[in-house]
């Protein structure tokens, strides 16, 4: 007899982040249980307090497409939920990030269920090994200081850092030439030519054309693998002009909600490397096809694995399972939601991150008593 899927629980969070200046951030977490026991966990990435509620009341509401379905049915009950948001989720939206966290956590059963790691589900790994990058954001006034911090992190044998400027604190990166490439050229002193370095402009840095055309050939001088969103999330044309005249490969497409969103920006040319949450992005289902889009167009994919250990074990099993991602960002610093809301957090081995094929469905096992002390 199959087993079906008898109870889903969305389950807001709210957790201080010392890698993002202890912030208080925002997860919508969701726990699916089947009629035999088996549980399943999954997350969206709500980020900010009002869209916490809102997130938990859709997965309510889609609640009643999932009760008695067969949980193993991933493919079409991913169809179902998004044909259930014909109206109010067209082209992602709040809906994508129930949509999100209640595919991960149907892969992490269909795993258990299976008794199959969510990689093998996927394919298996086409990947040895993956390089692991420190994924940080500038915070402190000094240089020197973020410099001394990037040789610690480094220290552990990851292979490069990505750096998010224009964040909380008083590096006030993003803002000022001659600051921002003093920096880059401190960075590139401290950390050795042999070490990945990107930086990450998000959503408070807004740069025009020339500005950014600028500021990147500066970069260029320094091996800068990659900047992301110098100019935003859309625009085209401005992608185009900085692409022709810099060396620096572009990164964009995070705010993105689903294979549509990432296929127009595909089809511009300007993107070179594509990141892609699985919980904002509809899952793990929702992240394969775009790595497929992203693998037809001979492009790169990156997982933006930024807040749970749940979904770094989703974006994990389909780096690995993709040609396109080439490496893997884990926070540097220590934080609950990594390491004290799993048993088994992941860890990099000297730089490295191996296929995660130990343990079946997302190989975590998750602590609800610290899922309690942070629920909302």
């Amino acid at each position: 007899m199959l087993m079906k899927i008898a109870k889903v629980e969305p389950i807001p969070v709210a957790y201080p982040e010392p890698n993002d200046y202890d912030a208080t951030r925002y997860l919508c977490l969701v726990k699916i249980t089947t009629d035999e026991g088996v549980v399943g966990w999954g997350e969206s990435i709500t980020q900010f307090p009002e869209a916490n509620p809102a997130t938990a009341a859709i997965i309510t509401g889609m609640a009643e497409l999932l009760i008695g379905s067969d949980p193993v049915n991933t493919e079409a009950l991913w169809r179902q939920m998004k044909d259930r948001a014909w109206w109010y989720g067209y082209r992602g939206g709040i809906a994508s990030y129930a949509i999100s966290a209640i595919d991960i956590a149907l892969w992490d059963i269909k795993g258990k269920i299976l008794g199959k790691s969510v990689l093998e589900l996927l394919g298996g790994s086409v990947h040895e090994r993956l390089p692991a990058i420190a994924d940080s954001h500038a915070h402190h006034e000094s240089i020197p200081a973020m410099a001394d911090e990037a040789i610690e992190w480094l220290s552990t044998g990851m292979k490069g850092m990505k750096v998010g400027l224009g964040k909380r604190g008083n590096a006030r990166l993003g803002y000022e030439h001659d600051r921002d490439v003093q920096y880059m050229k401190a960075m590139r002193e401290a950390v050795g030519d042999d070490k990945k370095i990107m930086l990450d402009c998000g959503i408070a840095i807004k740069w025009d054309v020339a500005t950014a055309v600028k500021r990147v050939q500066a970069f260029d001088e320094y091996n800068l693998e990659w900047i992301e969103e110098p100019l935003g999330a859309w625009d085209p044309e401005g992608y185009a002009s900085l692409r022709a005249k810099t060396k620096t490969l572009i990164a964009y497409g995070e705010r993105e909600w689903d294979v549509a969103g990432y296929e127009r920006i595909l089809e511009t040319g300007t993107c070179d490397v594509f990141g892609v949450d699985p919980a904002r992005a509809e899952g793990i289902t929702g992240f394969k096809k775009v790595c497929d889009r992203v693998e037809y167009y001979k492009r790169q994919g990156n997982a933006h694995a930024w807040s749970s250990a749940i979904v770094t074990a989703a974006s994990l099993a389909v780096s690995f399972s993709s040609p396109s991602c080439k490496l893997f960002g884990l926070k540097p610093l220590r934080n609950p939601m990594q390491h004290e809301l799993v048993e088994n957090p992941i860890e990099h081995v000297d730089g490295w991150l191996y296929p995660p094929t130990a343990r079946p469905g997302l190989g975590i096992e998750v602590r609800e008593e610290v899922v309690d002390r942070y629920r909302q």
